[in-house]
Formats: C-alpha cells, sequence, structure tokens
C-alpha cells in the first residue's frame, strides 16, 4: 500500500488538513460502531439472583402483570432505552432539574429528557458530517482550496450549532410559556374566583378555568387541567399545588400556591384569598405593561443613533467636506 500516494491524494481532495480530517472520520465511525456495546445495559446480579429464586407460578403472574403494566408505560422511544446510560444525567438532582425544565417547556413525557439529548448528539453529528461534506466538496471544486483555519471552522462550527440548537429552542419554549403562563394568571384568577363564589368548589372551579382558558392561554389551561387530573387522582392537594408551582417556573404562581396552602391550613375563606391575590396580579400586570413601555425609549436611542445620526451628518457635513476637498486640490495640497 502506497501511504504516500494516499497521502497526496487526501492533500488534493480535502488540503493541507486532508490526512487529519480522514483519521479524525476513521476514529468517529469507530466510535459509533463500537458505541452500542460500550453502552449496552448489564443486568444486575441481584435481580438476576432474585429472578432466579422466584416460584413459576408466582413468576408468570408477575410476568402477565408486567407485560400489561408494560404496554401502559410504552411511549414509543424503547429504541433510546440502551443508550439511557449516555443520554441521560447519571446524577439524580441533575435529571430531576433536566425534567423540570422539560416540563416548563411543555414536553411531559417520560422519555423527555433522553429524547432532547439524543436529538443533541443526532443533529451535532449530521451537520459535523454536512460540515465534512462541504470541505471535500470546496476542495474538490477549487485548485488552492480552503486554508486550514477555514477548514477547520467550516467543520466544528455546523456541529457546534446542530448542539446547541436543541437547546436554544427549548430555552425559547421555556421563555415563550412562562411568559403566556404570567400573562394569564390574573385572568384565571378572576375566572377561578367567580366559580368559587358562584357555589363551585375549588377543584371544580379549576376544571371550569382549564376548559375556559384553552384558546385564550392554551399553557395555563394545560396547567390547570395537569392540577384537576393528580386532584382526581387521589394525590394531596397540598402536594399537588406545590408542583404547580415548581412547574410553572412564575413566582406569582408559587405565592398563589402558598397563600392556597394556608388558607386550607388555618380554614380562612378561600373566596376572600382569591378576591385579594387577583386584585394584586392585576395590579402586577399593569406594572409589567408600564414598565415595558419605559423600556422602549432606551431601546430605541441606540437605533436612532446608529440609523438616522449617520445620515444626517452626511447630509449636513458632507458638501462642505466635498467643497475643501475641491479647493484643496485647485491650490496643489
Amino acid at each position: 500500500m502506497d501511504f504516500a500516494a494516499i497521502n497526496t491524494s487526501l492533500v488534493n481532495m480535502l488540503g493541507p488538513m486532508g490526512p487529519m480530517i480522514a483519521l479524525v472520520g476513521v476514529a468517529a465511525l469507530l466510535v459509533l460502531a463500537a458505541l452500542p456495546a460500550l453502552l449496552k445495559k448489564r443486568e444486575d446480579p441481584y435481580e438476576k439472583l432474585r429472578s432466579s429464586r422466584t416460584s413459576a407460578s408466582a413468576r408468570s403472574g408477575r410476568n402477565g402483570a408486567a407485560s400489561g403494566d408494560q404496554k401502559l408505560r410504552q411511549t414509543g422511544s424503547d429504541k433510546l432505552d440502551k443508550y439511557a446510560s449516555f443520554l441521560e444525567p447519571q446524577n439524580a438532582e441533575e435529571l430531576t432539574e433536566s425534567k423540570k425544565w422539560m416540563q416548563r417547556a411543555g414536553y411531559r413525557g417520560p422519555d423527555a429528557v433522553r429524547n432532547f439529548h439524543a436529538a443533541q448528539f443526532a443533529a451535532g453529528l449530521i451537520l459535523l458530517a454536512l460540515g465534512v461534506l462541504y470541505v471535500v466538496i470546496a476542495n474538490s471544486s477549487s485548485e488552492q482550496g480552503l486554508t486550514s483555519t477555514m477548514t477547520i471552522v467550516a467543520i466544528l462550527l455546523p456541529g457546534a450549532v446542530g448542539y446547541y440548537a436543541p437547546k436554544y429552542w427549548v430555552d425559547k419554549r421555556v421563555e415563550a410559556r412562562t411568559a403566556e403562563i404570567q400573562n394569564g394568571f390574573p385572568d384565571s384568577l378572576d375566572m377561578l374566583l367567580v366559580c368559587v363564589e358562584a357555589g363551585q368548589s375549588l377543584d371544580q372551579g379549576i376544571i371550569r378555568v382549564s376548559k375556559e382558558l384553552k384558546k385564550s392561554y392554551p399553557a395555563m389551561a394545560e396547567e390547570f387541567a395537569m392540577v384537576a387530573h393528580e386532584i382526581k387522582a387521589g394525590l394531596d392537594k397540598t402536594d399537588v399545588l406545590r408542583r404547580f408551582g415548581e412547574r410553572s417556573g412564575v413566582s406569582d404562581i408559587a405565592s398563589f400556591v402558598t397563600v392556597m396552602i394556608q388558607s386550607q391550613q388555618f380554614g380562612t375563606s378561600i373566596a376572600e384569598a382569591l378576591r385579594l391575590y387577583s386584585a394584586d396580579m392585576r395590579d402586577k400586570r399593569v406594572m409589567r405593561a408600564e414598565e415595558a413601555a419605559n423600556k422602549i425609549p432606551t431601546k430605541m436611542t441606540l437605533g436612532t443613533m446608529m440609523f438616522t445620526v449617520p445620515p444626517l451628518l452626511i447630509i449636513l457635513v458632507g458638501p462642505s467636506v466635498y467643497g475643501m476637498m475641491q479647493n484643496f486640490a485647485k491650490m496643489g495640497m
């Protein structure tokens, strides 16, 4: 095998960094080929011993129950189960925070964190491969080819964009969803107050509000529907409300949850608490609108200076500068 000829052909195709790019590509292919074997889950010896000691009848009964439970828990992403150790944080605290972050973006599936990291990994590899393809085409179509710096940038930049694009998307979803919940919360409190004063219980009022807010504030309606379903399932109302405050990520809702829990513990009127708190939320919404309006002149100052002052200076000072240049040219300066 003539290594010099291979090296020359790689340099002609990929530029000066051709051999290095080929070596990195072969290494990446080897890593991808060995990844399933490395990430394959090993059976726990304790679980294996415990399953071997069970009787055949009990095991068959459990298998029937497990098969039914498995059907209920299928989420359509079983192909990623063997990569769970690679696609999910191993720290329980980090995993919990990642799940809360995905829930605030509206992704409530049990495999949301795993799917997110899989999307990051896949997008990074795909765009990295597209960057390599672009370098190959650019070097083969031109005689000089790309420089070493341009080659590295053309390969690594798309991979970095593909890796961070899903995170940017989820952050934008969290921001938009939080703003929608924050804007719709005062109206939901007013509707909940009307339902409670009409004689309905707090649980019935939450269900009615979730139905009424589907068109105007779907994110807020989804959160109230989640609270209603958890209460129907028999969970403790205090825990349900606390999870509601943590899941939304809005400080106003966390304060509202605290007020509701204290009202239930001390036996005070829920309607009176809702009336006072809804008035406070309306005032806060007006203050947020006024704050946004007061920021507009400051934000417009930079744009005004960039797009108005330079043309104005050109119009006012330009003729004088041109006349001075003409006079200097006549004087031979």
